[in-house]
C-alpha cells in the first residue's frame, strides 16, 4: 500500500511538470519567435511479483528454478526527464514594417551580448541613434563581418540575408524593392546577416528576452542559407508556435490526471488506515 502511496505522488509530481510547461507555453503564445516546450517522463523499472509459499498447482516455465509462480509486473511510478524545446516553424506575420525580419526555416538571428554571442528568431530589429542594427533589448545584430551599421532606412534585405542599401533612394525606400536590373549596380552591399543552425537544437538553452545560448550538447554554430532551406522574409514577423487551442486542452488532461492521482493516494490511505486500526483490533 506505501508503494501506491509513492507511485501516486510520482504521478502527481509528472503533472505538475506537465503544466508548468503548458503555462509557460500559453503565456508567451504571442511572443515573437517562441518555440513551446514539451517535457519528457520515463518511467521507473516495474516490478516482478511472484505469488511466495503458495501450495497450488502450477508450470514451471522451462530453464527456470524459481518454483514461485509469476503473477505479472507492476508499475512504480514515474519521473521527470527533460525538457525539450518544439522547433516547428511559426506562421509569419505581415508587418510591412522594413526593421521586422523572420526566418523561414531552421536557423537563427545572431546577437551581440556581453555574454558573447546568442541566438534568436525573434526578427523585430531597430536602428539605434548610432546606426547599428539593434534587437528590442538593444543588442546589436550581427552580420558576417561583425555589427550592421545602416547609414540611414534605406535598405533591403533579400532572402539569403544579405542587407543592400543606397543613399539615391534615401526618401524613397521602397524604391529598392523595385529596382531595375542596370540600376543594381549603385546598390551598396552592407553586409549579410549571421545566420547559424545548430547539428543538435534539441539541446539549446533559453536564457530569457527570446535569446538561446548553444552548450557542447547541441554543438557549435555552423553557418545557414538559403541551400539548408533558410531564407529570410523582410517586412514579416515569426509568431509563436504555440496552438493555444491545444493547450488548453492539454491543460485540462493534466488537470484531470492530477486528480486521478490524488484520489489514488486517498483510496491507498484509507486502506492503510482501514488496516492498521481495524484490522488490527480483530
Amino acid at each position: 500500500m506505501i508503494r501506491g502511496i509513492y507511485t501516486g505522488a510520482s504521478g502527481m509530481i509528472a503533472q505538475m511538470h506537465n503544466l508548468d510547461a503548458i503555462s509557460n507555453n500559453l503565456a508567451n503564445v504571442d511572443l515573437t519567435g517562441y518555440k513551446k516546450d514539451t517535457p519528457v517522463h520515463k518511467a521507473f523499472p516495474e516490478l516482478l511479483l511472484r505469488r511466495m509459499n503458495d501450495d497450488g498447482v502450477f508450470t514451471i516455465p522451462p530453464g527456470s528454478v524459481d518454483q514461485a509462480p509469476v503473477i505479472g509486473t507492476l508499475g512504480s511510478g514515474v519521473e521527470y526527464n527533460e525538457s525539450y524545446t518544439v522547433f516547428s516553424q511559426g506562421a509569419l506575420k505581415q508587418t510591412e514594417n522594413p526593421f521586422d525580419l523572420a526566418l523561414e526555416g531552421k536557423g537563427f538571428f545572431t546577437v551581440d551580448t556581453p555574454q558573447g554571442e546568442r541566438f534568436t528568431r525573434n526578427g523585430s530589429f531597430h536602428v539605434s541613434p548610432e546606426g547599428i542594427l539593434v534587437n528590442k533589448q538593444g543588442l546589436p545584430v550581427m552580420g558576417e563581418n561583425g555589427i550592421i551599421r545602416l547609414k540611414k532606412n534605406n535598405f533591403v534585405v533579400d532572402q539569403e540575408g544579405r542587407i543592400w542599401q543606397n543613399s539615391t533612394f534615401a526618401d524613397d525606400p521602397e524604391r529598392l524593392v523595385s529596382l531595375e536590373e542596370n540600376e543594381w549596380e549603385n546598390i551598396e552591399l552592407v553586409d549579410r546577416l549571421k545566420l547559424v543552425d545548430f547539428p543538435r537544437d534539441r539541446y539549446l538553452k533559453k536564457q530569457g528576452d527570446s535569446l538561446w545560448v548553444n552548450d557542447r550538447f547541441s554543438g557549435d554554430p555552423v553557418a545557414a542559407g538559403v541551400d539548408d532551406g533558410l531564407q529570410v522574409r523582410q517586412g514579416f514577423l515569426e509568431g509563436s508556435n504555440v496552438n493555444p487551442v491545444r493547450e488548453m486542452v492539454r491543460m485540462i488532461e493534466v488537470n484531470r490526471a492530477y486528480e486521478a492521482n490524488q484520489k489514488t493516494i486517498q483510496a491507498h490511505d484509507q486502506m492503510s488506515d482501514r488496516l492498521i486500526n481495524q484490522a488490527v483490533r480483530v
